[in-house]
This record gives structure tokens, sequence and C-alpha cells, in this order.
């Protein structure tokens, strides 16, 4: 395909815009001729599957007839010894015409046959056919195309069939009745009882099309031996007479001036007078020449292929619906195809999605929202890597902190948690307000689905009642939100607010009015924090790379001073302040120093007349070893302070002596915030994201966790209320849902991307970013099981049904089966499902355990049969009504609603079919999570929509008694767990069944 869109390219300036979606519409044409191609391949399929059934059953015709007549056993020696192949199905030439009439007004002869259109077929001759290969109907194998491809050698399938039915009938003796229950015993046999059904049907409402025969119709319409009843013929009569002059000629017989019983060269004639032989009939031979008779057949030919076009579904403009539809590269429309399949596109590329058979009005299906509903239970995590001063103590016994786009209040005692989630993207800093009730938080500017800007503002909100009070700065702010602080000598009627642009603009708001008072570049370096001066609300302090800025605010103007380092050395970064109770400034830095600033006279002599006071450092005392994050106020004047590398929290004097200190667990990371609880109790939250709550004297542990990089490989257990989540951090963890924490955590040497447990819930296997994967076990932990499949990092993980197979899907394109045994413990190498053009992304297996499902990056979906030995179903229409066992591929026909138009192929990352097959659950690109109801086969089908995440949404998943949703997400490092709510009884086939069968329908609701 790049080479095609290269060589388009270089055509013209001109032409690429003539035609921009050209290289789709090569695609396009590609599969319309694959489509066809494929009709093709199951039409030739059902032909050889139709003559090899035949050639088994032409020796139980044989000794039917013979039971019926025994004096039929000579004739058969003559009609099948001459050839020296008395079980052989050989035909004479003029025995075999091209055309076949109905009895009544059949007109042959030895070498032309004229039809009732028109049309003239030459002769066939007789040649040995070779049995035909075996061919497998799933796999559609590519044998040979018997009489089309070798030749005008070759006899058709419907001309065999008929001719053997003349030599059969025609040797009943001539005045025994050929009653209905004879007719029975010859033709109705085992195999064949449905093809008879299908040819009365079409004898009873056959139009001049069904008398047109043709290959096309001996593959569509089998034609069933009929009982041929006086056929007589006049030696004289003309081949091109009227169908007047073919009825009366058929009422009388002219006897054979030739009657030599090997020369088979016209149909077999009635058996006089007891007599039984065969009798070969001469004819004239018309005076054609051969160009003639070539164009004649050439004609035929044609017809027989316009035949095939019209009983085919739409073959003949197919490509042209296709290309018409396709539109722009991202577009994504669907197709009904009379019935039997609909097409959806993605980025140009058609995907066709089979209708199973319980579906009868496609059309009239009804899509709604589903009754069910979510509603935020749990947030799991905290965000601590990349943020400081975001963990507040409040006097309700919560602590506020934020993580992705929600802010949490979590109830330590309690252990229960309450969600401000008016934010529309992530949240970036927190502060406090005097009054301990209200919060300001602020976030991060995003897009939505369309691409279009999502301003970012500062909310300014209650923390009793969750309402928002005020929304500061929307359309002001670039980028995101830095930093804020509430004022505290006037009560916190101001609000300072410094963004992410490059000039890192400080702004100061009435928060009552929400207006903004001043406005004033800070600097071009990285702002960490910023503060109003407790005392006197028009200072202000700033720090961050290299600076710490005095400001003032006077008159609507805000004006700076520089902080000296004077004969001090300068740290690259000033990382957090607090004001100590003197009224200085404590500056903690990347150097591990607490440095004190105060405000110093004018030096006159130095700087001269007119120098005004300037801010330097009095005091620089050691703290920690590596970077100090943070400094924390006590009451009575004590300080605490964090650090980096050395992981110490210490308490200190008001004079700056240390007192206390401690350290924390190195799994937990360095201390990025303390928030004092009593005096005594702190709250420590950390880099890597945790949250621990503790004392000097009793140590600390961890109150809240979660991971701190991208996430996911998730699956919940199948009889507990336990989830596993694994990720680039190297961390695999297992959660309670009840319980709300995680019960324990083990690091691999490499990033885990997806999981499953084990049908019998003792292990799970989780693989890994480099093709291996392991099997651990949930009680010791340990690993019970390893192997390496390729040198690319897998992409699911699905254990069958019944557990006795693990199916993995690797990036190498290929997904690999092995046998369970031992309890999930022990595994063997079962095959290799080798098909797909691209990586794997999402595979189900079936319900029996036999068959699997599997997506690709490039949006195939195949279907193998791994019980006959992993191979893949290229019919797959044959897979239309199999139930599955799980649902998580993203393409399909149970859920192609849940796509949007426009949808490139990646918007949706995962989605989950709940157990009880109501609903189904997606992840999608632009951090929502959608609830839809199963199935959901329809485009542009509603929704429930759910927002909390600040990134794409990597993975869903029900727990086992669908009590709850987990979704995942992927730079927010963030896990919500959702409590699903409504719903009611019913399984989503009968829902489906019944909607189908509806006559009416009214006007599709609107997505949600």
């Amino acid at each position: 395909m790049d080479s095609s869109t290269n060589s388009l390219d270089d055509v013209s300036a001109d032409s690429s815009a003539e035609f921009p979606d050209r290289a789709s519409m090569m695609e396009v044409r590609l599969q319309a001729q694959e489509d066809e191609i494929m009709l093709l391949k199951s039409s030739l399929a059902d032909v050889l599957r139709r003559l090899r059934l035949h050639d088994q059953l032409l020796p139980l015709l044989k000794q039917q007839l013979i039971a019926v007549n025994p004096g039929a056993a000579r004739v058969l020696n003559q009609v099948c010894c001459s050839d020296g192949c008395p079980s052989s199905r050989k035909l004479s030439l003029s025995s075999a015409p091209e055309g076949l009439r109905h009895p009544a007004t059949s007109q042959m002869s030895n070498s032309i046959v004229t039809n009732e259109n028109g049309h003239i077929g030459s002769s066939v001759s007789l040649q040995p056919r070779p049995r035909p290969p075996t061919l497998d109907r799933s796999t559609q194998t590519e044998p040979a195309i018997l009489g089309l491809a070798t030749g005008p050698d070759r006899v058709p399938l419907a001309l065999t069939r008929a001719v053997q039915s003349l030599q059969l009938e025609d040797a009943l003796p001539e005045g025994e009745p050929v009653v209905e229950g004879a007719r029975a015993k010859l033709h109705r046999v085992p195999g064949l009882e449905e093809e008879d059904e299908e040819q009365e049907e079409d004898e009873e409402g056959g139009g001049e099309q069904d008398k047109e025969l043709s290959w096309a119709s001996s593959v569509e319409e089998p034609i069933q031996p009929t009982i041929i009843q006086g056929l007589q013929r006049e030696d004289s009569q003309d081949a091109n007479g009227s169908p007047e002059e073919k009825g009366s000629a058929s009422g009388s017989l002219a006897p054979s001036k030739d009657q030599n019983p090997s020369s088979r060269t016209g149909p077999l004639s009635p058996i006089q007078e007891g007599e039984k032989k065969l009798v070969r009939r001469n004819s004239e031979k018309l005076g054609k020449d051969a160009s003639e008779r070539n164009r004649k057949r050439l004609d035929k030919k044609a017809a027989s292929s316009a035949n095939l076009l019209t009983r085919s579904p739409s073959l003949e403009n197919r490509a042209k619906e296709l290309i018409a539809s396709a539109g722009s590269p991202g577009s994504r429309r669907g197709t009904y195809s009379q019935g039997q399949s609909i097409k959806m596109f993605i980025r140009g590329r058609p995907i066709t999605m089979y209708i199973p058979s319980n579906i009868q009005n496609y059309e009239d299906l009804k899509m709604e929202p589903p009754s069910e509903k979510l509603e935020l239970d749990w947030v799991y995590g905290y965000r601590g890597r990349d943020c400081r001063a975001n963990l507040y103590f409040l006097p309700t016994g919560e602590a506020v902190y934020f993580i992705a786009c929600v802010v949490v209040l979590y109830h330590v005692n309690n252990r229960t948690q309450r969600h401000y989630r008016k934010h529309t993207d992530c949240v970036r800093c927190l502060t406090l307000h005097p009054d301990k009730v209200r919060v300001a938080s602020g976030q991060m500017a995003g897009v939505d689905k369309d691409g279009k800007p999502l301003q970012p503002c500062v909310h300014i909100w209650d923390s009793t009642t969750l309402a928002t009070l005020q929304q500061i700065g929307l359309g002001t702010f670039e980028r995101g939100v830095g930093s804020v602080a509430f004022s505290f000598a006037d009560s916190g009627a101001f609000l300072c607010v410094i963004d992410d642009s490059n000039e890192h603009m400080l702004s100061v708001w009435d928060c009552a009015k929400g207006t903004k008072h001043a406005e004033v570049k800070s600097t071009n370096e990285a702002v960490f924090a910023v503060e109003f001066n407790p005392s006197d609300s028009t200072n202000i302090i700033t720090c961050g790379k290299s600076h710490v800025y005095f400001w003032t605010h006077s008159a609507g103007q805000l004006t700076k001073k520089q902080g000296i380092f004077g004969k001090y050395k300068k740290p690259k970064f000033i990382q957090c302040f607090v004001f100590s109770l003197t009224g200085d400034v404590l500056t903690g830095d990347s150097e591990g120093n607490i440095l004190t600033w105060g405000k110093s006279a004018a030096d006159v002599k130095t700087l001269g007349k007119g120098a005004k006071e300037t801010y330097q450092i009095m005091r620089q005392t050691r703290a920690h070893e590596g970077s100090v994050f943070t400094l924390c106020n006590l009451q009575g004047g004590a300080l605490l302070s964090g650090g980096g590398k050395d992981r110490k929290i210490i308490r200190w004097s008001a004079d700056l002596a240390p007192e206390r200190e401690c350290e924390i667990p190195e799994k937990f990371g360095a201390v990025r915030t303390i928030a004092d609880v009593d005096g005594e109790e702190l709250l420590v939250g950390t880099t890597r994201n945790a949250i621990l709550r503790g004392t000097f004297s009793d140590g600390f542990v961890a109150i809240v966790q979660g991971h701190v990089d991208e996430m996911w490989g998730l699956a919940t257990h199948p009889s507990q209320n336990i989830f596993l989540t694994c990720g680039h951090d190297r961390q695999v963890c297992l959660w309670n849902t009840e319980e709300h924490k995680l019960d324990w955590c083990t690091t691999l040497e490499e990033y885990g991307l997806c999981a499953d447990f084990c049908p019998n819930g003792s292990v799970v296997s989780v693989g890994l970013s480099t093709g291996r994967w392991l099997v651990l076990d949930l009680q010791t932990r340990e690993v019970v099981s390893e192997s390496t499949d390729g040198n690319e990092q897998l992409s699911v993980m699905r254990y069958s049904p019944d557990g006795s197979f693990l199916a993995v899907g690797s990036h190498d394109n290929f997904i690999y089966i092995y046998s369970v045994t031992e309890s999930g413990r022990r595994y063997t190498r079962f095959g290799r499902c080798n098909g797909h053009s691209s990586f794997i992304t999402h595979l189900d297996w079936s319900k029996d355990g036999k068959y699997i499902m599997s997506n690709s990056g490039d949006y195939e979906i195949l279907y193998w049969d791994v019980a006959a030995g992993c191979k893949l179903l290229r019919n797959r229409f044959e897979s239309k009504d199999r139930e599955w066992a799980s649902y998580t591929c993203v393409l399909g026909f149970h859920v192609m609603g849940v796509w949007l138009e426009g949808s490139d192929g990646t918007d949706i990352n995962a989605l989950c079919r709940s157990h009880s097959e109501r609903v189904v659950a997606v992840a999608d690109d632009f951090c929502k999570v959608h609830l839809f109801q199963y199935p959901c086969p329809k485009p542009k089908a509603p929704s429930h929509k759910y927002e909390g995440h600040g990134s794409h949404v990597t993975n869903v998943c029900f727990t086992h008694s669908d009590s709850h949703l987990l979704s995942m997400g992927g730079k927010d490092t963030c896990i919500l767990q959702w409590r699903v709510t409504g719903g009611g009884v019913g399984d989503s086939r009968d829902r489906l069944a019944s909607a189908s069968s509806a006559s009416t329908s009214s006007p599709e609701p609107a997505t949600g």
C-alpha cells in the first residue's frame, strides 16, 4: 500500500488535489475483488461437494434401479462397460447436450442443441472425469474449476446429472408406469432430499431465468433427474424448428438407422417391445461453419456469466458501491447488503459483518441506551510523581488530593470516598481556603473528541456540598494552571494563579466576583509554587528554577523584586517555601538546604542614592541529602521538611534545630508533600503515587497506593471480588474491590501489558513486553510457569472457558495456543494461529472452547478452529451464529454500533461485555467510558458516557458478578471503580430477536 501511495503522489500536485483518496479507492477495489473471488470459491466448493456426493451415491442408485427392474442390469453394462470402467461416470459425445430443457419441449441432435432463448450450444465430447479432490469447505481450498477452465471437453455438472438420469430411467420397461413412490425410491436418497425440495420449489415458481440453464444455475439451483417419457425424435426433423414443431415431433418415434450399442452419440431412446438396449439416433447436421458455432458458444457463456452475477449478491455493482461509500479515509458508515451482511468502513477500509440468523429485520432494530448506569464508587491512586502541594487535611477528617480529573475526599478513619468531578481534564494543583471548607483546584487544557481545545480554568468549590461556587479564568489561561493560592490576611478574598504558558502569567482574582484584578508575566523559567504573605495580602512570593521572586500588588499592578543569593551558591531549583512566625521566608532547594530570606535596608553606599530595600539570604541550614521537596509549618512554630534522595522527614524547632526524623520505605519513593493531621499524626504524599499515614514513633503505612506509569493490563477474578493490573512501571498489583485496597504488589523484570485469570482462580498469567509471559500463584505470588513466544510484546492473554487452553496474542501477528494441565500450572504448546497480517489486539473464545475470534491492528476479524489444529476458518459466514464466552474484540457485528462517525480504528482501545450479556463497556481515546446496550449492531448507537479519566482509557472489565466495572487510564495512572446500577431481567438474545421481528421502528435517540 505504501508503494501505491508513493506512486500516486508522484503524478502531480493537481492530481493529488483532485483525487485525495485515490489510495483508499484502490484499497476498496482490491477488497471488492477479494470478495468476488471469495464468492466464486464458495460456489466452486459447493459444486465440487455436490459432484463428490453424486459420485458416492451412483452405486446406490444403480442398486435401487436393478431392484426395481432386474432387467436394467443389461442396459447398464452396455452403457458403462463400453468404456472399460463400469463404475465411472463417463458420457459419450452426443449423449451430453449443453442445454437441457423440459422433456415436453426438448429438441436434441448429435451436434447442436437449440434452447428456448435462441442460444446454440456445441456438442460436448466425452472424456474420463477424474474424481474431484477432497475439499474442506471451511478453508475453501482452490481446486481446478471443473467445466469452466479446462476447455470444451469438460461436462457441466447440471448436464452430467441430467444425462445420467436419462440413462437410468430410460432403462425401465416401456409399459411400466413410473409412480411417485418409485421416483422417490430412485431419487430421494440420503443427502439429496434438500436439493429435491429446492428444485420442486423452483419448478413451481420459476420463470424464464430459471429455464435458461447454465453453469451458474447448476451451482445455485441443482437440477434433479426427471422421468423422461415418450422421447420420440424424427431423423429428418430440422434442428431450427419452431417450438410447435418440436412439440408435434415429440409425439412419435422413428427407429434409429444405426443401433450400434457402442456408439453412444445421441440421447437414449425408449426401449421397444421389451427389448433392453441403447439405440443411437442420427440427426441431420446443421450447415453452420466453425466460426458461427464458436460465436454462439461465447454468447451462451456470456449469458451464463450474467446469470451468475444476477444470482449472486450484487457482485457486478459491489466495487462501485464500495468506492462510492468509502468516503474520506476517516469515514465510517454502514452498508446493508441484502439481509446477509453489513459493512463498516474504518479509514476507508471495508469490514464485513455477517448478520446472525436470529435477526430477521436488521433495519428495524431499535438501539436504545441501556437501563443500567454507572456511579463512581472508588478511585485508586494519587498523583504525586509530578505535582506538589496537593495533599490537605480537612476538619471533617478527610484528606483532599487529586488524580486524573477527580478530586478525592478520603475519610482516613471511615475509609470512604467522595469525589468532586466537575473538571474536564487533569487536575494539576490544589489549595485550601483559610476557612478550611472551600477548595480551589486548577486543571490542564485538553482537547475533545473532535480536536477542539478545552480551556483550562480554576474551580472554587465547597468541600461539604461539592457544589461549584466559582469558575475562574475560563479562556484566560494557556495550556493549564500550574499553581494556585488563597490570600490569608483578608480571609481568602483573593486568589493568585500562575498558568503554564511560556511566560507563566501571574494573575490575581477576586474570589467572590470571579474578576481579574491584575496580571503580569512572571518568568520564562518553570514556576513551582506561589503563596500570599499570611500577614499582608499585597505581598506574593513565587519560586522555581533558579529564582525566588517577591511581588507587590498595588492599584491593579504587580511589581517584583528578585531574591539575591549573594555569597551563597545559587541552586538549580527552589522547590518549595513557607513563612515563619517571624515573617521570614524559608525555602527548600535542590541542594538540600533550607534558606532563610529576610528584608534588608537599602545599601546606599554601594548602590548609590535611590537604592531600595532587597531580599537576601539571612541563613543557610543543611537539611537533606538531595533535594528538599516540601516544607510544612506546625503549630507552635515547628517545621517539617521532606527529602528526596534520602526519603527522610525531619522535624525542626522554630530556630531550625533538628528534633526528630524518620525515613519512609524505599518502595514508596521520595517525600513529595506533607499534611499535618493533629500535630503528631501526619499524611505524606510520595513520588511513587502513595499516601502514607503515621507518626515519627510508630512509622508510616500506606492508605492510598497506585501505579506510577502507564497501565494496560487488567483482569478480574472469575469468582472473587479482586482484580489484577500491570503496566509500564513493571508492577503487578492485586486489588480488592470490597475493601478498596491493594492486597499485594510484585515487581517484574519487564513491564506487563496484559493478563488473565485461569478459570479455576488459583493462578493468573501476565504477558510482558519482550514476548515472555509468566504464571503467578495468587497465594504465594511465586512464578509457577513461564514461557517465551517471539521477541515482540504480547497484547492479550485469554484462557478458554474450561481452562484447558491458553491463547497468547502477540505483536508478531501470531496467536500461540497452549494446553493447560495441573490446575493451570503446566503449559504445553498446542499450536499456532497464523494468518493475521498485523499485530493481534483482541481475542475471545467460543463458549464450547473450540473456536477463537481475533482482531488485529489492520482491522481484521478472523476466526480459528483450535480443536482442528488452529486452522483458519476462511468462510467467516459460518461463524455468524457462534456464541462467545467473552466479548472483548472491538470489531464485530454485535459491537459495531460502539464506533463513532469518523473513527480512525484506534479510537476504541478496549471493550468488555457484561457476564449477563446485557451491556458492553467501551474505553476510548478521549478519556471517556461508555456504556452501550448489548448487542449494539447499528451505527450511532446511543450510550451513557462517563468522565473521570485524564488520559486515554486503556482497558475496562466487569467483575464476576457484574456489580462493578473497572476502568483504567493510561498516562493518568488512575483506576476507577464504577458501581453498576439499574438494569432489568432478560437475555440479550431475546431482546435482539424481539427487536428485529418488530415491523415498526421509532426514531433513534441521540447518542448520550
